[in-house]
């Protein structure tokens, strides 16, 4: 018997709930005010439970104004409830992945690129505008080795060929040479020269940054990824020195024994909460040392400057929860300044994730990832010798790869820390990625057989068995979780409902056959599995993930 599809507590009503009462009491009241509730067309059964008033919803009318919905609103069912109705629609200018050229693409820009990837993705579903950036470390002192070390070891070729590849063995190769004193003295003259824009030093830089862009562009197309804006701390060389004096003149730029400029961030002014801005040779910084967050004068112009730029309502930065600190201290120094809309800033941290390798050891870009997932299902598809069914393997390993390793991400608190497993990821049974790609493509595979048309006209009647009203209910559930995962951008609550629409969809398609059912009970069935790949393949996709229609 199916549950009851709405709930009244009775504590949640009562005057005098706060006084504390007896449970037997409260199942009196609700024992009482059932009785007194009537029925009509839409109630059909209203019943008591412990301290709770029970209502089911008239089985048909279920079936009804659910399918009808979903059907009709197709990938916008959800997002059109009247549960945002009063949210207002705000531009955001959501700054994610932000890898450093020449250094590793390491896991956690994966979780920033995805998790920024879904905030942007949900946004924009429920009508707001969003500015996607993606703010390279494109800048420092990093990039005076890197041109030394091109000088020494660099090849054009590879250059252009395998850009992020070939940097990074520069980096590796140069930095071994880093206590060299000679070494040190060329990357700083390197450095010196690329901040006083010197032409030929400049041009080499660019050269390193675009081509990086040119490649990351082809990697995050294989993500389902894209950015409208790639900015650089390299953008914010003037405009730091701008902030710089708009810090001196408030007063708020102190200096320590040791010439270090810091910001005094205590309630007191006792400087017990420093934030180090500037180093004793007037050089800015964003490291963390001996317990003191320090960082750029560029993050502060940057976060100005899109202000003023997009004049946009909310700005989110998506990093890993080390950088806590340092959004507090930024966005407490905007405030010190007079920027109040500081306060709709909003840095969304996630947990570290330990043990992501490929068959080669550690990982070092992200195509690494993505190839290592692409080659393993590839793999399982062709162990579960399902291969030769599918048109394009790759680009269906792809996709049902992508989909487990966001899934695995996903399916805890984003502040969370978790053990990355390939076998757990991979499973194609179990809460996983690939086990709602298998309940998609089946889905699609049932409507193929049987003619693939748009239905909109079905028996209401016909769906009244509790493995189908399971269904419904579940459906009529969707907006809820959106509404949940727009307050707190958690994708959590979204992988939860998705693994278990796909389970009851599992069950349904077990218990409740197409084929061989008398026409109308088939043409509800068919509607009822249309529904439900529907709202699958929506939920699906603010996730970042692609549904496949053949596995």
């Amino acid at each position: 018997r199916c549950a009851a599809d709405f709930q009244l507590s009775i504590a949640s009503v009562r005057e005098d709930s706060s006084s504390g009462c007896l449970s037997q009491d409260l199942s009196l009241q609700a024992q009482k005010l059932a009785e007194r509730l009537k029925c009509d067309a839409v109630v059909s059964e209203i019943s008591a439970g412990p301290g709770t008033v029970n209502f089911t919803i008239n089985r048909e009318l279920l079936a009804k104004a659910v399918l009808q919905q979903v059907l009709k609103e197709g990938s916008e069912y959800g997002v059109k409830s009247e549960l945002f109705s009063t949210v207002p629609r705000q531009k955001a200018v959501i700054e994610y992945s932000s890898p450093n050229i020449a250094k590793k693409f390491h896991i956690g820009h994966l979780r920033s690129t995805i998790v920024g990837n879904f905030i942007a993705n949900l946004k924009v579903a429920l009508g707001h505008e969003v500015i996607r950036v993606n703010y390279l470390g494109d800048w420092g002192m990093q990039f005076g080795l890197l041109g030394v070390g091109f000088q020494r070891f660099g090849n054009k070729e590879k250059l252009k060929s395998s850009p992020l590849q070939h940097l990074f063995e520069v980096y590796v190769q140069i930095n071994r040479a880093a206590e060299d004193e000679n070494t040190k003295e060329l990357a700083k003259d390197f450095f010196r020269k690329l901040e006083e824009g010197d032409e030929q030093t400049l041009s080499l830089w660019k050269q390193f940054r675009d081509l990086s862009i040119e490649e990351y562009i082809r990697v995050y197309k294989r993500l389902g990824v894209h950015f409208d804006e790639y900015s650089g701390e390299s953008f914010y060389q003037e405009k730091s020195q701008e902030v710089l004096k708009m810090l001196e003149d408030k007063g708020l730029l102190q200096k320590t024994r040791q010439g270090t400029g810091v910001v005094d961030l205590s309630e007191k002014k006792d400087l017990s909460s420093l934030s180090t801005v500037m180093r004793s040779d007037g050089t800015s910084l964003y490291i963390t040392r001996q317990g003191f967050l320090m960082f750029s004068f560029r993050d502060l112009a940057a976060a100005i400057d899109r202000m003023n730029k997009h004049q946009c309502d909310t700005m989110i930065y998506v990093t890993d929860k080390s950088q806590s600190n340092h959004f507090e201290h930024l966005f407490h120094i905007l405030k010190l300044l007079g920027y109040n809309w500081a306060e709709r800033c909003q840095h969304v941290s996630f947990g570290l994730v330990q043990g992501m390798k490929t068959r080669r050891g550690e990982v070092v870009f992200l195509e690494d990832v993505l190839n290592e997932v692409r080659a393993r299902v590839l793999q399982n598809m062709a162990s579960a010798k399902t291969t030769k069914q599918v048109q394009d393997p790759m680009e269906t390993a792809e996709k049902v790869g992508l989909a487990a390793l966001i899934i695995q991400d996903f399916r805890g608190l984003l502040s969370s820390d978790y053990q990355f497993s390939w076998d757990r990821a991979l499973q194609s049974r179990g809460d996983t990625g690939v086990f709602l790609q298998y309940t998609h493509a089946r889905l699609w595979s049932l409507a193929q057989l049987h003619g693939n048309e748009q239905l909109t006209d079905f028996n209401v009647a016909c769906l009244q068995e509790p493995d189908a009203i399971s269904l419904l209910q579940h459906l009529l559930r969707y907006d809820e979780v959106l509404y949940r995962s727009s307050q707190d951008l958690q994708p959590k609550h979204i992988v939860s409902y998705l693994l278990t629409l796909s389970h009851l969809a599992a069950v349904a398609h077990r218990t409740l056959p197409v084929r061989g059912s008398a026409p109308e009970l088939a043409q509800a069935r068919l509607c009822l599995f249309q529904a439900a790949r529907s709202v699958l393949a929506g939920g699906m996709k603010l996730l970042g993930i692609t549904p496949v229609t053949q596995m």
